[in-house]
Formats: C-alpha cells, sequence, structure tokens
C-alpha cells in the first residue's frame, strides 16, 4: 500500500532534521558534550581497606564496625548517561516571526542533543508536555528509538491548551527514581500574573535529584513589541484576544518591563538552584547557544 502524502512528507521532514543535526553531532557537539556530561555521575564500586589520604566521608561505618577495621567505600564514573528531554509542545510554541518558530527550533536542538547522546552510546528518554504530560518515551538506545523520538516532537498535537512546566517536572521526578542528565527544552511562557514563574517548588526538587539543564527559546517579539500600530492579539493557549495600541510608548515599554522581570527572576531562580540555562533567540544561530552552555560545565 503506498504511503499517504502525509506520512511521506513526515518521512522527508525526519529526515532532513536527522542529516543536519547527525553532521552537527558529529562534527561539533559529540567532545564537547562527553566532556560537558561525562563523569558527573558516580557509582559505587566496592569497599577496600582504608589507607591514608582516603575521604573519610566515604567511610563505610557498617563494615568498619563489623571487621573492626577501617575501611571506605570506592565509586567510579558513570560511563553511560541516561538522558532525558523534556520538551514543551504547548501552543505558544507556533509563534514565530523568523523563518523558524519556536517549536521547529526546539525540535532541531532537541535532536541534535540526542544525536550527541547516541554517539556517546547513552540511553535517551522524551516527556513531552503542555499544561500536562502529552506522551513519555523510556529510555533507550539506538537509532530507530532516536527517530521515533524526532517523529513525535515532528508531529504530535497536544490535547492541552497552556503550560505547566511543574506538571512535567513532578511526573520526571516520580517516573525516573535514579539521577539522570535532563535538559527543560521550553520557552519558559509559564508565570503568574507578577511575572513569578509558577514551576519553582518543581524545578527545586528535579534539580536536586537530577542533573537538569534548561534550554530556553525564544522570538525577539516575546521580549519587544514592534511598533505596528492597533493591532489584536490573541493568546495562542487560552484563546483571549484583546487590542493593543503598539504604537504607544508606554505601551511597549511597560510590556518589555514585564519581560525583563520574568527573565530575571528565572535567571535568579537558575542561579539559586545551580542549574546551567542558555536562552537562544530564532534568529540566533543556536549551535553558539549550545557550545556557551556546554561552557559552563
Amino acid at each position: 500500500m503506498p504511503q499517504s502524502s502525509s506520512a511521506t512528507e513526515l518521512l522527508k521532514k525526519v529526515r532532513k532534521i536527522e542529516i543536519r543535526t547527525k553532521a552537527l553531532s558529529h562534527q561539533i557537539f559529540a567532545g564537547e558534550y562527553h566532556s560537558a556530561f561525562k563523569g558527573r555521575g558516580m557509582a559505587f564500586s566496592e569497599v577496600r581497606e582504608y589507607r591514608y589520604g582516603d575521604d573519610v566521608r566515604n567511610m563505610d561505618w557498617n563494615v568498619t564496625a563489623r571487621l573492626r577495621s577501617p575501611y571506605v567505600k570506592v565509586f567510579e564514573e558513570e560511563r553511560e548517561l541516561t538522558v532525558v528531554l523534556l520538551v514543551d509542545v504547548s501552543r505558544s510554541g507556533l509563534f514565530g516571526t523568523r523563518q523558524d518558530n519556536k517549536r521547529e527550533l526546539l525540535t532541531e536542538i532537541a535532536a541534535v542533543l540526542s544525536f550527541s547522546a547516541i554517539l556517546n552510546n547513552d540511553k535517551v528518554g522524551a516527556l513531552f508536555f503542555s499544561d500536562r504530560v502529552e506522551k513519555f518515551i523510556p529510555p533507550a538506545k539506538g537509532r530507530s528509538h532516536l527517530l521515533h523520538i524526532i517523529r513525535e516532537m515532528l508531529e504530535l498535537t497536544p490535547e492541552g491548551k497552556g503550560t505547566d512546566i511543574g506538571a512535567a517536572l513532578r511526573y520526571l521526578t516520580g517516573a525516573i527514581k535514579k539521577k539522570c542528565t535532563v535538559f527543560l527544552l521550553s520557552d519558559l511562557l509559564d508565570a503568574d500574573s507578577k511575572g513569578q514563574p509558577r514551576y519553582e517548588d518543581a524545578l527545586k526538587v528535579a534539580a536536586g535529584r537530577h542533573d537538569l539543564s534548561v534550554i530556553k527559546v525564544h522570538d525577539p517579539v516575546d521580549y519587544n513589541l514592534p511598533d505596528v500600530g492597533i493591532v489584536n492579539i490573541k493568546d495562542s493557549e487560552s484563546g483571549l484576544s484583546r487590542w493593543v495600541d503598539t504604537s504607544s510608548a508606554r505601551v511597549r515599554k511597560s510590556y518589555s518591563q514585564w519581560m525583563e522581570g520574568l527573565r530575571e527572576s528565572e535567571r535568579h531562580m537558575f542561579n539559586l538552584y545551580n542549574i546551567d540555562s542558555v536562552d537562544i533567540s530564532t534568529d540566533d544561530d543556536y549551535v553558539k547557544g549550545l557550545m556557551a552552555l556546554f561552557a559552563k560545565r
């Protein structure tokens, strides 16, 4: 039976993303990914007798008491990581004033990270969320598994209309018990009326259990309203719309100040919980952004 045109177009998109992102992963990111994320996890290896210079914090007091001689726990670097991508598929990601909208950019970045992980023989999983968890793909290895994740990123239509980052983070902490490397990919438009992120408590818990990094994407218009006169602006998630006079300098300034307040709250929160982050615009080279994120580590 011949494939439908929609299925054929999907396969073309998957193949296009695979060719571009796989090449980037091979040529640019493989070494940086390895040095940035490998060796951060430590796994228990064995117990041996205490030697001069050993860290007393690694003493195994149970064995020491039983054998009446000091023993320490020996740890080694975990060579295989588990990577989980938390991908925001809410409707605000469909907004874009450049060649790619925010969701398209998130998809390509997620694909690059996935290929980098696969090249290092790591497992990769994905959790797609809106104002609910839309789909969870448990971590696994292999190209076919990776392409399955990319297909879902391209064609998944969310049932939820809003954004709830906290729900995604709470699901993660419940589903993945062992420490893993987590990338939260989102425009982070999940704040209360005062411009404060609504997901701080869940972020704190997740950052305490996992190695969490945040990759934020934005469109230039997200931060600065253009002067285009009176326009009807519709919230893609709530469906609410209102007329806004963008020719008013006061309106544009008020909007920019609100957004800058939100960004400052995000930066403070990430610093507080020791979370590496990067903010990438749809009109920027995301390669530089990811390299900057890796360099922080």
